[in-house]
């Protein structure tokens, strides 16, 4: 998920501005809605110039996708239980427990939110999910390897299965998000998996009719 505080990385003056544009960016995003966003504000808070922001960014779109792209960087711990049900069932549980934190949800709601609203943050919005999709994507890889799943079954497709109807429900039907509900898509992701529905498709070789 994004992530409210980003890691600082070594590389001297440029990664602590990049760590201070972000986090300030971050906390604006958390404060405001989408429309009361500026870059004078982000100057403000972070100490850096807006004129440097302008350079750098282009303008709040851009610091919103930075932002997205920041934390698509930062180290995800990925659950390794021994058992891919469980493994999947806590991937499945952590956005449950993300988006109904009080303390933890503000952030990556309001991030997500203000990215559906920017043709550059849509776009780094769709990167971040890809890049967390292949990190979580070991949990199934492993699955394989055990012989838990099916050779052949899209490890991305799992993760992307056991998590899209708790998005589903945080930005799109406003439905409420439960831990029964998180613990139904992953099972329903797992069955799929098993049932060779994220496997690839099986080419017909046989002959074509003859016609008579």
């Amino acid at each position: 998920m994004p992530t409210a505080t980003p890691t600082p990385r070594p590389g001297g003056r440029s990664a602590r501005v990049l760590a201070d544009v972000v986090a300030a960016t971050l906390a604006e995003v958390s404060e405001k809605p989408y429309d009361q966003l500026t870059v004078d504000a982000v100057a403000n808070r972070s100490g850096i110039h807006k004129a440097t922001l302008y350079r750098r960014w282009g303008g709040m779109d851009g610091l919103i996708a930075q932002a997205l792209t920041t934390s698509a960087e930062q180290p995800w711990p990925i659950p390794d239980t021994g058992s891919v049900d469980e493994d999947v069932r806590l991937l499945a549980h952590e956005v449950y427990a993300t988006f109904t934190d009080p303390e933890l949800r503000t952030t990556p709601t309001a991030l997500i939110a203000a990215a559906l609203r920017s043709p550059r943050g849509a776009e780094a919005l769709h990167a971040f999910f890809a890049a967390r999709h292949r990190q979580a994507a070991e949990v199934a890889v492993r699955g394989v390897e055990r012989g838990e799943l099916p050779s052949g079954a899209d490890p991305v497709e799992l993760v992307r299965a056991a998590t899209a109807p708790l998005y589903h429900r945080l930005f799109l039907t406003g439905e409420p998000l439960d831990e029964p509900a998180a613990t139904r898509a992953a099972a329903a992701a797992l069955l799929a998996a098993r049932a060779g529905l994220f496997s690839p498709e099986p080419q017909d070789n046989s002959p074509s009719p003859q016609p008579r």
